[in-house]
């Protein structure tokens, strides 16, 4: 992952399940600790926590989905007020409009579901997708606690 802009930012999505005791938040997917030290954390360390992200979303994203007009896409999100971050890796882009409640089909948007996932409506696709994001970064959280003893 290259050093960008919006890796300074947040990836809170202000869904914070960590309150409620989680160890990995049920809407951004950092670990609890991660999200309490946020704004202490040097900047090496957020891009550190963006770039697990990344791969985390891109690798259930994109085995799923594919973009098969940008332009589309792009306007799709611009329909619902969505800015287009051109830094940001083009599975966050995808997530961030299939996460709207108004998500379009696949269709209006420039994208199909890969053949495997061509019986699903988005919001099944949705659902899935967090599902195995939120379980993803359970598994990396397991390893790391063991790995560190932390």
């Amino acid at each position: 992952m290259t050093d960008t802009p919006y890796t300074t930012r947040t990836p809170c999505v202000g869904l914070c399940s960590t309150v409620y005791g989680d160890l990995v938040c049920r809407g951004c997917k950092r670990f609890s600790h991660e999200i309490i030290d946020w704004n202490r954390y040097p900047h090496s360390q957020k891009v550190a926590v963006w770039s697990r992200l990344e791969q985390l979303l891109s690798q259930i994203v994109m085995a799923r989905v594919e973009v098969v007009s940008a332009l589309q896409l792009r306007q799709a999100m611009a329909a619902r007020q969505l800015p287009y971050i051109e830094d940001q890796p083009l599975a966050f882009q995808i997530w961030r409009l299939l996460s709207r409640a108004d998500a379009p089909a696949f269709e209006d948007c420039g994208m199909r579901a890969r053949p495997e996932y061509a019986q699903r409506t988005v919001k099944q696709l949705r659902e899935e997708i967090d599902r195995d994001y939120f379980s993803l970064s359970e598994a990396y959280y397991q390893r790391h606690q063991r790995q560190t003893g932390s």
